[in-house]
This record gives C-alpha cells, sequence and structure tokens, in this order.
C-alpha cells in the first residue's frame, strides 16, 4: 500500500478574502486568527514552503482590547542603530497614534521570518473605522 504526501502548488491554491471586525474583541485572539488564515493553517491543503493562505482585512482598529494591565506596562521598542536611539512607547501611546499599527505588528510577530513571510504579511489590511476599499473581493465575514 502506497501513501503520497499531498504538497500544494501556488498554482492550485484557491485564494479567498476575510474580513474581521476588531470592535470590542482582544488583540490576541484577533492577531493568532488573523496569522493563521494568513499562513493558510486553516486549509486541509497546507504546505509549510508555499503560500496557501488568504486574504486578511481587519477594520475597527482603534475599538481594539487587552487585558490586564496591558496598556500601561506593554511597550514597544526600536532601535536607530546609533548610539542612544533606542526608543520605546507604550501600547496605550501607540494605540492613540496608530491603532493600525498596533494590529499590524501583532500579526507580523506571529508570521515567520525569510522571503515567503514577507510575501504572507503584504496580504494582511487594517484599517481604522468601519469602511474599506476591498468589496471588490466579496469578504467572508470571520467571527472571534
Amino acid at each position: 500500500m502506497i501513501q503520497k504526501t499531498y504538497m500544494a502548488k501556488s498554482s492550485e491554491v484557491e485564494k479567498k478574502c476575510y474580513i474581521i471586525d476588531a470592535d470590542n474583541k482582544i488583540l490576541g485572539r484577533i492577531a493568532t486568527k488573523a496569522a493563521s488564515i494568513l499562513r493558510g493553517k486553516h486549509k486541509p491543503t497546507f504546505t509549510p514552503h508555499v503560500d496557501t493562505g488568504d486574504m486578511v482585512i481587519i477594520i475597527n482598529a482603534e475599538k481594539v482590547k487587552v487585558t490586564g494591565n496591558k496598556l500601561k506596562l506593554k511597550e514597544y521598542q526600536r532601535y536607530s542603530g546609533y548610539h542612544s536611539g533606542q526608543k520605546s512607547i507604550t501600547l496605550e501611546e501607540l494605540l492613540k497614534k496608530s491603532p493600525t499599527q498596533v494590529i499590524k505588528l501583532a500579526v507580523n510577530r506571529m508570521i515567520p521570518s525569510g522571503a515567503l513571510g514577507s510575501q504572507v504579511k503584504t496580504k494582511l489590511k487594517v484599517y481604522k473605522g468601519d469602511s474599506h476599499p476591498h468589496q471588490a473581493q466579496k469578504p467572508i465575514t470571520l467571527e472571534i
């Protein structure tokens, strides 16, 4: 009895578009669901070295919630490479300044780095407010 493992090809993959409403939803739950869909792990044809994932649109990014004291204690750090070039910003400040960046950082850090990861990250679209310009893709609503 011969058993063969199925390996998806990029030409065979059927792409869909999903929309997630982040209104009063927890940041981590949104990010894990979005990262899983972007990679394609929700499909039975998942292949690690092929982009089998779908496009994800997240709306109402400014209304996302976090649990505990994360608003005041969680810090995002970046470093320019120069002396004393390290800067940090709290989650609360970043939500006021750029709420879409918070969700993008959470999802992008759950996707592996590399060429395939960079390709997968381009399929994430995050918007502040209810409207988005992707009506032509006929997105499927996801509940979290």
